[in-house]
């Protein structure tokens, strides 16, 4: 019998950790705390339902079903939707997105303040280049990756997180009684749930599950000790998360004692270090934020590459870690704020598809995986997700806007930017009935 590992499983934590944890997950929940004010626990709470536990339940789902990727996840609805599934998430966060915003937020939250404004373009240029031709160069060789992350790199990162934590709580700069924003007025839980969204961690799992599954059958892991390895070592790293999640929401809404509401999460962040640390609290901020996303730029390239040569393997992994570098370095030079506002409708559109897709793989096994059931779900979600992405595109027109307003008047929770659930409930309900009445 295969003798258990606790150093191996605090290894393969940290490699998970290292891989989510970027600097979205350091601005998102720093800014949700400021516009949150004193409603922050209630909107923690959505925040982390969605940011930790939906990418814990997708681990499972992984675990569960045996998977290795996100094809094996959507194959049951049928295998071309699998193959778009795969495409789509991988790009999405991959180079079109999530890659190229590790870059772009270090640069704008801890390199852009040290410099002029008019010659930022080229500093952003300089540093997005040097940045993804280090990444690329650190994962031509799939092994690196345990190496990188999981000894160097993400202990280093938790360090400066740790002192930071430790002044923050040590030297408070005030109370947690503030006043609310709008859209943390009336339904706190449900805004901060899909504040979560753009963490991008739900997705991220399933996206990951091939290179998690390379990375612990590399420590030496049986096939048969695979699922128990992934959940004692990804309720590790979650529960890291949500710990730090907390810490930055804590953070962010103490903050408004002294700073307005920024712009961005980035600015709140640099704006507390500041405070404590002056001017060269602007360097230990480039640091911090470098480390955090350097990690997991590393990650996510890696398994764009690997899953993509795993579905369609006519190019090699090698031409698709380049395809990866050269695309996220492009966009990244768009700058952050581009990024983030044509990432949030591909993210409204992919995650009402993506958590019924775990929902399903998690309680497979009590309708056989019938792809009835499977279809039926997405089916019903299908629409609705279509409609949540068009609805958060930035460029709107006299017929996306009609279109809008009718989705949010006639579907329940439309408008809250859930209508895909009771679609979801009823599409998986009717599917169910279905698939028990063909067995009898």
């Amino acid at each position: 019998m295969e003798k258990y590992s606790l150093k191996r499983t605090f290894l393969l934590a940290s490699v998970i950790f290292g891989m989510f944890f970027g600097a979205g997950n350091l601005i998102f929940p720093v800014h949700l705390g400021q516009l949150a004010g004193s409603n922050w626990w209630l909107a923690a709470i959505g925040f982390i339902l969605s940011a930790t536990i939906a990418p814990y339940l997708a681990m499972l789902a992984v675990a569960v079903t045996k998977s290795e990727g996100l094809y094996d996840i959507a194959k049951p609805v049928s295998r071309w939707f699998g193959l778009f599934m795969v495409a789509a998430v991988l790009m999405t966060l991959g180079p079109l997105f999530a890659i190229p915003r590790t870059a772009a937020v270090a640069f704008t939250t801890g390199i852009a303040p040290l410099m002029p404004v008019h010659s930022q373009w080229l500093g952003l240029l300089i540093y997005s280049g040097v940045f993804f031709a280090l990444a690329y160069y650190l994962t031509t060789k799939e092994g690196n990756l345990i190496s990188w992350i999981g000894r160097w790199l993400n202990p280093l990162f938790l360090i400066a997180l740790l002192i930071l934590f430790i002044v923050v709580f040590a030297l408070p700069m005030g109370g947690l009684q503030h006043s609310v924003s709008k859209a943390y007025q009336a339904t706190p839980i449900v805004t901060g749930f899909l504040e979560g969204y753009n963490t991008m961690d739900g997705l991220s799992l399933l996206m990951f599950a091939f290179t998690i599954v390379f990375t612990v059958r590399g420590l030496g892991v049986k096939d048969e000790r695979v699922a128990g390895e992934l959940v004692r070592a990804g309720f590790m790293a979650i529960l890291l998360d949500g710990l730090i999640y907390l810490a930055l929401i804590i953070m962010g809404t103490s903050s408004l004692a002294h700073f307005k509401i920024a712009e961005n999460g980035g600015q709140t962040l640099a704006q507390v270090i500041r405070y404590y640390a002056g001017d060269a609290g602007i360097l230990f901020t480039a640091v911090l934020i470098t480390l955090a996303v350097f990690t997991t730029a590393m990650g996510v390239m890696q398994a764009f590459a690997q899953g993509m040569n795993k579905s369609f393997p006519r190019f090699s992994y090698l031409t698709y870690l380049r395809f990866a570098a050269i695309v996220a370095f492009l966009i990244a030079n768009l700058g952050l704020t581009q990024i983030i506002a044509w990432s949030t409708p591909m993210l409204m559109f992919l995650y009402p598809i993506g958590l019924p897709l775990i929902f399903l793989a998690l309680f497979s096994k009590f309708f056989d995986k019938a792809p009835i059931v499977y279809q039926l779900t997405i089916g019903f979600v299908a629409i609705p997700a279509i409609l949540d992405g068009i609805a958060n595109a930035p460029v709107q027109n006299t017929f996306t806007t009609g279109l809008v307003a009718g989705y949010h008047q006639f579907i329940p929770y439309a408008s809250l930017g859930l209508g895909w659930l009771i679609p979801g409930v009823i599409g998986f309900v009717l599917g169910f009935v279905i698939y028990k009445v063909r067995g009898k």
